[in-house]
């Protein structure tokens, strides 16, 4: 968890030093939900997201190295330097990465649990999305269908208590997240404990292979804006982001239980979070130094007229290639 809030302060650095350009939207405060996650389900299951994913790009494989580079657009980046901070992507490990329009990723990961279903693997599709994407029309569209079909998906609300700007409490009658899957089952949970995090995911995963879709709202909180472009305290105080910062910080419940049991002493945290920090600061100057796409990048992973493509139709023998 702590390398995964080096890479966003780092980011946060490079961005105002204008090193970072376009969007990009950091997930310090939120980082137990990658991290408790992915210690209960594996890289055969399916992630897919919106665009606060630096934390689910980092547990599905990508370097930081990688992930800086992608945010400096340079060619050694997950995309080739072409997506940026919203954009990651790993076939390999089943993540199938940020997505920019609001809600969109979430009918697609409804087909990612249907391949999965189809295909008769013993794995689960991921679907996440934020408190300000829940009243999007297509995510019940989406889970109508998942929940007709039985299908293996586990939608995740990550409740960070404003979508953009714009608080729960002003834009959503219903607060309960976790209740708008019906006839799906639905589960809040602390977020910001990365134990609770992974236990309910490991049920979740079990859950869910047996009995269809289910829902889970996870409570979390973000220290920064909506993005970079965003203060974060025109519609919140410092106080309240001091408060959350003081009594639910991820990062800070870990090293207390930790230190409560013994595991640990406080010099060796020290240690390692600047052993951390270093690593993190040479992956980032690293990065930076990276060559930028080759001007031929711009026509490549496009369309391709001459490529041709199979259509199904009713009877396979007359299916056509266009």
């Amino acid at each position: 968890m702590y390398t995964i809030r080096r890479i966003e302060i780092t980011s946060d650095n490079f961005y105002k030093n204008k090193d970072i350009r376009g969007f990009c939207h950091l997930a310090d405060g939120q980082e137990a939900i990658a991290v408790g996650m992915e210690a209960a389900i594996t890289h055969e299951d399916n992630i897919i997201s919106a665009y606060r994913i630096h934390p689910q790009a980092y547990m599905r494989g990508e370097t930081p190295h990688q992930i800086f580079a992608e945010m400096f657009g340079r060619h050694a980046g997950s995309s080739k330097g072409k997506g940026g901070s919203m954009h990651f992507y790993n076939k390999e490990t089943n993540f199938y990465g940020g997505n920019g329009i609001v809600g969109a990723q979430i009918p697609v990961g409804v087909g990612l649990a249907f391949a999965l279903k189809y295909k008769k693997k013993p794995n689960v599709a991921v679907i996440m999305f934020g408190d300000g994407a829940a009243n999007q029309g297509q995510v019940y569209e989406a889970n109508n269908m998942a929940c007709l079909w039985k299908l293996p998906a586990i939608f995740v609300c990550e409740n960070n208590r404003y979508g953009m700007g714009t608080s729960i409490e002003r834009a959503a009658a219903n607060h309960d997240f976790y209740t708008r899957g019906h006839p799906a089952p639905g589960i809040r949970i602390d977020g910001q404990n990365v134990l609770a995090v992974r236990e309910y995911f490991k049920f979740a995963k079990e859950w869910s292979l047996k009995n269809g879709p289910l829902w889970i709202e996870i409570e979390t909180y973000r220290y920064h804006g909506h993005s970079m472009s965003d203060p974060g305290i025109s519609y919140r105080n410092r106080d309240e982001v001091s408060q959350m910062r003081s009594s639910r910080d991820p990062i800070d419940k870990v090293k207390g239980m930790l230190l409560e049991n013994g595991e640990v002493t406080e010099q060796e945290i020290e240690a390692l979070e600047k052993k951390i920090k270093d690593e993190i600061n040479h992956a980032a100057e690293k990065a930076k130094a990276e060559a930028y796409p080759e001007p031929i990048e711009l026509f490549k992973d496009i369309y391709d007229p001459s490529h041709k493509v199979k259509v199904r139709n009713v009877e396979f023998k007359e299916s056509v290639s266009v």
